[in-house]
């Protein structure tokens, strides 16, 4: 997920780097300064496996350096520097959690995408008909969908090679095989 304002537009850390939100913290864990979050990441864990990580809310965005993190049952706890007990944690219920984009792991194949750089693009049929932009996708178990808006609301499949046929970032446009009537 890219971290946003109400306008769309692209949030960035301190150091002006473009940030991407893995989840936001849901509640206090205990009384040493652990907080319990919901990460976005799959594995979930994975959300402790950066070194740094920033915290918004609603006051702009906090880096904080990550002391340890785990999976508590079906939640993820973490350990944040200088958060140190219960009412510190507390404090930060509600904040939504972010890395900087050139934090993610390179992708392995060809074809394969972080959905933060899905959101936003154009999307337009193989005929050229624009659809709107992808708003953000979610999962289905069967397979990914996006929310594109346009003149109307579309839940369109993430099928490759099947419903998307082509994916061009640096033109912000994704070409689709998909009834415009759909």
């Amino acid at each position: 997920m890219n971290a946003s304002d109400e306008h769309g537009r692209k949030i960035v850390g301190g150091d002006g780097k473009p940030l991407v939100t893995l989840g936001r913290v849901t509640g206090a864990y205990g009384l040493q300064g652990w907080i319990k979050v919901h990460s976005d990441t799959a594995p979930r864990e994975n959300i402790a496996r950066y070194g740094h990580l920033y915290l918004d809310r609603g006051d702009g965005w906090q880096r904080w350096k990550l002391a340890s993190g785990r999976r508590q049952g079906k939640a993820v706890v973490l350990k944040l520097k200088g958060c140190n007990d219960r009412d510190a944690a507390e404090a930060l219920v509600g904040a939504q959690i972010a890395i900087t984009r050139d934090q993610l792991p390179e992708l392995e194949a060809p074809g394969d995408y972080y959905w933060t750089d899905l959101q936003g693009l154009r999307v337009e049929t193989l005929d050229g008909v624009d659809l709107g932009r992808v708003d953000h996708l979610f999962e289905t178990g069967a397979n990914d969908v996006m929310v594109v808006r346009g003149e109307r609301e579309r839940l369109i499949p993430f099928l490759w090679e099947q419903v998307v046929r082509e994916v061009d970032l640096e033109a912000g446009r994704m070409r689709v095989d998909w009834d415009p009537d759909f």
